[in-house]
């Protein structure tokens, strides 16, 4: 079984940043901390479905490249975004290096509420999965 923890606490704190940042849209540091929130939950969220995808397909999973492992997921309804969805979380992601450029932060801050939800449906749906 899949051990879902660290994604839902990661999930839960850029969803504490998120509200803190609707909050105060002002504030830099707020925005940094949604971005590094956002850098460790994406991280968990895919290491999270390859696990699983893992554990329920048998071979070939592991040799999957990035868009081939999102397509399995959305295909086998873990998902509910596509590739195309999944490819802007993945450039946005790309993007945090440079998140000191105001405009790289303002883009990459821009997609964390539908990374948020994408994130949180596809944790719902491995728990219920795994039942």
């Amino acid at each position: 079984m899949l051990d879902l923890s660290s994604l839902k606490r990661a999930l839960a704190t850029l969803d504490e940043a998120l509200i803190a940042h609707a909050r105060a849209p002002e504030d830099k540091f707020i925005r940094d901390a949604c971005i590094q929130r956002f850098e460790y939950s994406y991280e968990l969220s895919h290491k999270m479905l390859r696990r699983y995808l893992e554990a329920s397909e048998p071979g070939g999973v592991a040799e999957l490249a990035f868009p081939q492992m999102i397509r399995l997921g959305y295909a086998r309804g873990v998902l509910a975004q596509s590739w195309d969805e999944w490819k802007l979380f993945r450039e946005a992601l790309n993007a945090t290096s440079h998140a000191y450029d105001e405009r790289k932060a303002e883009e990459v801050l821009a997609q964390l509420p539908a990374f948020a939800a994408a994130a949180k449906h596809m944790a719902q749906r491995l728990e219920a999965l795994q039942s």
